[in-house]
């Protein structure tokens, strides 16, 4: 079965976490796609339409323009053309729709430069629904469902209610809501109406914490504070916590396809948005400490002190074999960046004991050590052995993002390269806890030199050569072989230690190749590569957080001008996307396009791509 992902780019969304709205630009949606509203993992509403009649027939509306605030709310601006005799447009509709995480209201308004009062019918069609997201994301359809006087669900523990003070409301195959207003000479008329949503089945709720603040920035540009304040808000828009526990909030990791727990997002996310606020990272790594590995779950992929993968309400059935439990551990990189993240906390400031995350420190390490490397070759590796599960398990998870230069796609197990990275500086940050907080000074030492020794393993194996000079592989696959890809994952190295200086200096050197760099970001997959293609999703296409952690990684290592030089192509891609930047988008060169091209499915927002404002903002020397 061929499966048809929706595309999202061109579709406005409202978002509070888990409720979501998506529609087009004029505010109304027919379920064509992934437009809806959505309460979860479920589609509650595939239709509606606003339609407002005159005296004598229908007004004609236009849509005019679309804002969205720092608030989060929408603002559809649309232009009517009343039964006034003239030729001008002299009506207009403003439509203010705003979500919260039990809802989604909208405020309609309509006003005229009229000179005389006139009666007008306002109308809103709602077309109620349940699809899962699972059959949307696939490109298929769900059963229809049929509204009662008290509203509608999917099972027990549902509930979707329609409110619309002043409205007559019938209930059919559509709920219609119609108001009878008059419009006053000069003036205006206003009725709005409100969407409640409810199921007691989503493993998170809303964030009940206050909103984080964009942080004050007086020397930044126009284009820059704009692109800070809105990674801000969408960032505030993705919290969620575990219910009733306002301590344990995370960054969901994107709308509309992921608006749920996934541990690699979350941590990267919120490490990222550090130099803004630490209370996330805390959030974060207590809500995963909570689900940490307890037992050996080959159907879960779930290891003692492992990190998990991502958190659903239901079973995930991808369509083509893939089936993922509602809770499932198949990521070989969250405990490594679980163990990086809380290490940057402590050093923030945060107390480690009190934070109680000592013992959950302890597993993560054990799992590094005893479980990331099953065949014992000495580097950190997956596979799926249950037979449902991820084929790839690092960030770059489609099937066939690893691949060879000639284009052939690697046989697992797989060890990733930048896997490495991350388990080295885990090793290097376990070290330095366990000292700081009275552990055994014999077992730092021992995660000290279990680093030294896998930079020099990764340093014997990794390394390999092209006409242009040495690089990093992508990774090994099962045969031990190097994956010869020129990948952005060898950026992920930046910062890590596993490099030495010299070995840095020739990696940031091929990432800032015409091969590698757009001009807005660096590609997944080098265009020199013989399946490359600008809209691969991993094989060419350019990750906003990919990008960002490539900064990142290049700040800590001292190349500033060349993270300055990706900061200002993440920033002009930034202004071509009304400064939300999204998941991925298309690798074609700067010098080609602008916009940058779109990948039409892709989240936006999405928690890391928001997060990578801030890393912006830290190249340019604003933070």
């Amino acid at each position: 079965m061929t499966l048809h992902q929706p595309f999202v780019h061109d579709l406005t969304v409202t978002l509070a976490a888990p409720v979501q709205v998506w529609s087009a630009a004029d505010g109304d949606f027919d379920g064509t796609g992934a437009e809806g509203a959505y309460c979860g993992d479920r589609r509650v509403l595939r239709g509606l339409r606003l339609r407002l009649l005159g005296p004598d027939r229908q007004i004609e509306l236009a849509h005019g323009s679309t804002s969205t605030g720092t608030d989060g709310a929408t603002t559809f601006h649309l232009i009517a053309r009343l039964q006034d005799g003239t030729a001008d447009p002299l009506g207009a509709v403003t439509r203010r729709r705003t979500a919260t995480p039990s809802g989604v209201c909208e405020r309609i308004t309509v006003a005229a430069s009229l000179a005389e009062p006139i009666e007008v019918t306002f109308v809103v069609s709602l077309l109620p629904d349940a699809t899962p997201m699972t059959l949307i994301k696939a490109g298929l359809d769900g059963a229809p469902v049929v509204a009662g006087a008290d509203g509608w669900g999917w099972d027990a523990g549902s509930r979707i209610q329609v409110r619309a003070p002043g409205a007559r409301v019938t209930v059919g195959e559509a709920v219609e809501l119609r108001w009878d207003l008059v419009l006053p000479a000069y003036g205006s008329a206003t009725a709005e109406w409100q969407l409640a949503m409810s199921d007691a089945r989503l493993p998170f709720t809303g964030s009940t914490a206050e909103p984080v603040p964009a942080p004050a920035m007086p020397a930044a540009s126009s284009s820059l504070t704009r692109l800070v304040r809105r990674s801000v808000a969408d960032l505030n828009a993705l919290r969620l916590q575990e219910p009733g526990d306002a301590s344990r909030t995370f960054f969901a990791a994107g709308a509309p396809w992921f608006l749920t727990l996934f541990g690699r997002d979350a941590l990267i996310s919120a490490r990222l948005f550090l130099p803004v606020d630490t209370s996330m990272a805390l959030g974060t790594l207590r809500t995963l400490a909570a689900r940490q590995g307890r037992v050996v779950d080959v159907d879960r992929a779930e290891q003692p002190g492992k990190i998990l993968h991502e958190v659903r309400a239901d079973v995930l059935d991808l369509q083509q074999g893939t089936v993922l439990p509602p809770e499932y551990y198949g990521t070989v990189d969250a405990t490594p960046l679980w163990i990086l993240l809380l290490g940057d906390i402590v050093r923030a400031g945060i107390d480690l004991h009190r934070s109680g995350l000592y013992e959950p420190l302890l597993g993560a390490l054990s799992w590094l050590r005893d479980s990331s490397d099953p065949d014992g070759d000495g580097f950190a590796e997956y596979f799926d052995d249950s037979g449902h599960g991820l084929a790839n398990q690092g960030w770059k998870d489609s099937g066939d993002s690893v691949r060879f230069a000639d284009g052939t796609v690697a046989e697992g197990p797989i060890a990733l390269a930048e896997v490495q990275g991350y388990a080295h500086g885990a090793a290097l940050a376990g070290a330095d806890l366990l000292e700081r907080f009275g552990g055994d000074p014999g077992e730092a030492q021992r995660w000290r030199s279990w680093a030294r020794n896998l930079a020099e393993r990764f340093r014997e194996r990794f390394w390999v050569r092209d006409a242009r000079g040495p690089y990093p592989a992508i990774a090994l696959d099962r045969y031990k072989r190097p994956v010869t890809g020129v990948a952005s994952n060898m950026g992920h190295l930046l910062g890590t230690g596993l490099l030495n200086a010299a070995e840095e200096a020739v990696v940031v050197q091929r990432l800032m190749s015409p091969e590698m760099f757009s001009g807005y970001g660096i590609r997944t997959m080098a265009t020199t590569n013989a399946a490359y293609w600008p809209t691969r999703y991993h094989v060419g296409s350019v990750w906003t957080h990919d990008t960002a952690m490539i900064i990142d990684g290049m700040l800590a290592s001292g190349f500033g001008a060349e993270a300055a030089a990706l900061a200002e192509g993440l920033l002009r891609a930034a202004e071509g996307f009304d400064y939300r930047l999204p998941e991925l988008f298309g690798g074609q060169s700067a010098e080609e396009v602008f916009p940058p091209v779109p990948y039409p499915a892709s989240c936006r927002p999405q928690a890391w791509a928001a997060a990578s404002g801030i890393t912006v903002a830290r190249a340019l020397g604003a933070l």
